[in-house]
């Protein structure tokens, strides 16, 4: 995802310092070019060699050092970014760059980068909370920097609240937000359904379907990279829910279909891959409830059907999407979902060949629309996502 990008760390005085090894090792891993620019006061807490070490580049701190390989460092390293990322950041450099000082290489460096920017404060709570820092954060976000809130918890110090750089998987994640895709959907509202949903039968018993989530969450996953405002209507998964997204948990199809039609108004694209429970229990007494062969008989009726409420209360500009799952006549029986429910596209599901389905990481479709049909080969889900997203884009 990362691959063929350029990142330059700032690292800064401060004892969080350590985790910028392992940020910088998880770039390098996702085939990241990774460079490393150090303040003095940062070398106390972790060595520059470890950086190197990592890297494969020198890690850079005295401005007028003359062993390197740039002709002018911090402009060479400025124009080669993709993005920077100052982490731990503490409030002395935070107010060196809101106004504009730059007397080393760090700072000399990010004045000269116009790629996306990335703050990531660490410091004691009470230096955190102070105006003046607060200010100078607010006055970065206004010159279109990124500040990423630190977490709160146990602080070196000894005192507890925010100040806590976040974890390494996090800061990840904003890079990736920032440049791992083209902003193709930036200004689209995306609103995405995933997951099962459960009936319930009584207070312990439920049906639901084999459904994991994970191709919807690869979905917004994906628009969310893209740029796109991402809604996830997600029934119960084991799955973390994907960074930066509008998260929205439900249990049973009603529920799905209350906060589908609450928020669909909005979007301007629309993806039902969920698999809802099509039957739940009738309300009925317990003595209707019979026993036949010792198993329960127990009286059903539909569910809403989500994506008939969609069709029939659209506005003209929407793109809607639905998922079709099917164990005979695959193409047959998907079109004829597509033309019943007056969607835009359907995307067929081979249940029938290896590696797709519910539960894999791999997936098998069929787009189709009113004129054409598109089979991909087998791919991930998130490339699949990807391909699912360019083909709407196409279309819109």
């Amino acid at each position: 995802m990362l691959r063929g990008k350029t990142v330059v760390l700032g690292v800064t005085g401060s004892i969080a310092a350590y985790k910028m090894a392992n940020v910088a090792s998880m770039l390098i891993k996702k085939h990241c070019d990774v460079h490393v620019i150090m303040t003095k006061n940062a070398t106390n807490f972790i060595n520059p060699i470890t950086f190197e070490t990592l890297t494969n580049h020198k890690c850079l701190v005295d401005t007028f050092d003359r062993n390197f390989q740039f002709h002018v460092a911090h402009v060479s390293l400025a124009q080669q970014a993709d993005c920077m990322l100052i982490a731990p950041a503490s409030a002395n450099v935070i107010g060196k760059v809101a106004n504009g000082i730059a007397d080393d290489m760090l700072t000399t460096t990010i004045m000269a980068c116009e790629a996306p920017k990335l703050i990531a404060p660490a410091m004691n709570t009470r230096m955190f909370n102070n105006p003046i820092v607060q200010d100078n954060l607010r006055k970065l976000e206004r010159f279109g920097y990124e500040v990423i809130q630190p977490a709160a918890g146990r602080l070196a110090c000894g005192d507890t609240g925010a100040g806590k750089l976040p974890s390494e998987e996090v800061m990840i994640d904003y890079i990736e937000k920032a440049i791992a895709r083209e902003k193709d959907l930036k200004g689209k509202k995306l609103l995405v359904t995933a997951g099962p949903t459960q009936e319930a039968i009584d207070p312990v018993r439920f049906i639901t379907n084999h459904s994991t989530g994970k191709m919807g969450y690869a979905i917004a996953r994906a628009a969310m990279l893209r740029g796109a405002e991402v809604t996830l209507v997600t029934g119960q998964t084991a799955i973390d829910p994907p960074p930066f997204v509008n998260v929205i948990p439900v249990v049973s199809a009603e529920d799905m279909f209350e906060a589908v039609k609450e928020h669909s108004d909005a979007q301007d694209i629309i993806i039902k891959s969920a698999a809802v429970a099509d039957y739940r229990p009738a309300t009925v007494s317990d003595e209707k409830i019979k026993k036949k062969d010792g198993n329960l008989s127990i009286p059903m009726e539909r569910t809403t059907d989500i994506l008939q409420y969609l069709a029939e209360h659209r506005r003209d500009d929407q793109f809607i999407c639905g998922f079709s799952m099917e164990t005979q006549n695959m193409l047959e029986n998907s079109r004829k979902k597509l033309e019943k429910k007056k969607l835009d596209m359907i995307v067929a599901n081979n249940l029938k060949v290896e590696g797709a389905g519910f539960g894999t990481d791999t997936n098998v479709v069929t787009f189709i629309t009113k004129e054409e049909e598109k089979t991909l080969e087998i791919m991930t889900k998130q490339e699949v996502a990807d391909e699912l997203l360019s083909f709407i884009r196409s279309k819109m």
